[in-house]
């Protein structure tokens, strides 16, 4: 588990349907995350850059050590778990104990 991981942070920019669907997925389990737009904010989009090869490709997402272009509500869910559990919301337990089974921290009784 990578110590401190404070946020969740998505990248994106405005009109990506891609963005769209993953916000209204976390929106959905109850994760709370950061979002910022990388055409607001040009350091976001050297983040975004670093990671996409070179690319502005999003949403693009960072928990802790863990990144990721595109990925679905899942993953950032497993990873949140993986990296960042104390984020994990709290009034889903149903979602988290099947986040925290999936990367092997909760086992079935």
């Amino acid at each position: 588990m990578t110590a401190g991981v404070q946020e969740v942070v998505v990248y994106t920019r405005p009109g990506c349907p891609f963005c769209t669907s993953l916000r209204a997925g976390l929106r959905r389990q109850g994760l709370e995350f950061t979002e910022v737009n990388i055409w607001e904010d040009a350091e976001a989009a050297a983040i975004v850059r670093g990671i996409a090869d070179g690319n502005e490709t999003v949403p693009t997402v960072v928990v802790g050590e863990w990144q990721a272009v595109n990925p679905s509500a899942s993953s950032v869910l497993d990873a949140v778990a993986e990296h960042a559990p104390g984020l994990l919301p709290e009034s889903k337990p149903g979602l988290i104990d099947g986040a925290l089974k999936a990367v092997g921290l909760r086992k079935d009784s």
